[in-house]
């Protein structure tokens, strides 16, 4: 074992966080844990996870979940793919692995919304087996450990990362180790001002010896983030609004949302246009409930808000009249949940 994994592994074992899927039997609760946590906080996780592994124990009882139960469960997760994955994966570990989540490499790949860092993930921490890891944290812990100049995300840096993870993995400890560098970028080697005077790894970081931690790691420059104007109509009849469910597949693919549709510098006077465009429906505007924004990953996204009278429909949409009362049985993006929010106040 080198003096960096020693080092490493002994602040581990006096600091390590308490995670509640941390030690956990079953490795079903350590896949479903690195899902959650994939472009999301720990902080944020926790809750989610714990609620999670109550309404869905098992690897069997995922598999037999209703899609609106498990997309309800994972609302304000975003990314809701992991979701949708999570549970076809889930199908076919029943199916085709007696219930039981495969151990071999190739057969974790095979699942879906599973890939090369999740499989280390899993096949270190859940099974004990010697995988490398490397996430957006250990990149950039490998990043600063070892001052690596090029862009994070460039295939060569890519690759060396993985072949530095590798080289460093002590035989036998490679669950400790791989979330021991988790709990260091998380605690102390944080994307701005690294804390470096408590960092166990100090001696040996080679861009804290060049002055260069806070220039690690190198990103590529951000492109501009496009804002999008929409509009939404809310249509309220005896008790019940319609709503819209999304394509499964796709940005918030099987949520429900309010009938909405791109519009131009005049939300109000194009409301009816993108209406009876996007969804056959013919509406007459009523007044402005108010204005949602909401910033994803690639885009941003502004809802002017109307609420309408329905003056015909098509019933080839996937249109549903739901219970006012119903709403939150049915899941949204957080947009959706905004709206839904204001027709309740």
């Amino acid at each position: 074992m080198s003096g960096l994994s020693s080092r490493l592994l002994n602040w581990y074992n006096k600091n390590k966080r308490t995670l509640p899927w941390r030690g956990h039997p079953d490795s079903y609760a350590v896949w479903v844990s690195e899902i959650m946590l994939q472009q999301t906080r720990v902080e944020t996780v926790i809750p989610y996870f714990e609620k999670w592994m109550k309404l869905f124990p098992t690897v069997q009882a995922l598999a037999d979940a209703d899609e609106r139960d498990i997309l309800n469960a994972w609302e304000g997760l975003g990314y809701y793919s992991r979701a949708r994955n999570l549970h076809k994966a889930a199908k076919m570990v029943v199916k085709e692995h007696g219930r039981k989540l495969p151990r071999e490499l190739d057969a974790l790949l095979k699942l879906p919304g599973i890939g090369r860092y999740t499989v280390g993930a899993i096949a270190s921490i859940a099974f004990g087996m010697d995988e490398p890891a490397l996430d957006g944290n250990l990149k950039r812990v490998y990043s600063r450990l070892f001052d690596i100049a090029d862009p994070v995300d460039s295939p060569n840096s890519e690759s060396l990362l993985w072949e530095i993870a590798r080289r460093n993995l002590p035989k036998g400890k490679a669950g400790d180790f791989n979330q021991a560098l988790m709990d260091l970028g998380a605690t102390i080697c944080i994307p701005k001002r690294p804390r470096c005077l408590i960092c166990p790894l100090m001696k040996d970081c080679i861009s804290r010896i060049h002055g260069t931690q806070e220039l690690r790691p190198v990103k590529k420059p951000k492109k501009d983030v496009p804002h999008h104007i929409l509009v939404a109509g809310v249509v309220v009849k005896r008790g019940r609004v319609l709503l819209a469910q999304r394509p499964s597949k796709g940005l918030l693919g099987g949520m429900w949302e309010f009938p909405n549709g791109h519009v131009g510098e005049s939300p109000a006077r194009e409301l009816a246009k993108a209406l009876k465009a996007g969804y056959s429906l013919k509406v007459q505007k009523r007044e402005a409930m108010g204005i949602v924004h909401h910033t994803y990953s690639h885009f941003k996204a502004s809802v002017h808000v109307f609420r309408c009278d329905l003056l015909s429909t098509s019933r080839e949409q996937k249109l549903k009249w739901v219970p006012l009362k119903g709403l939150n049985d049915y899941p949204m993006g957080k947009i959706d949940r905004q709206i839904a929010n204001m027709i309740k106040q």
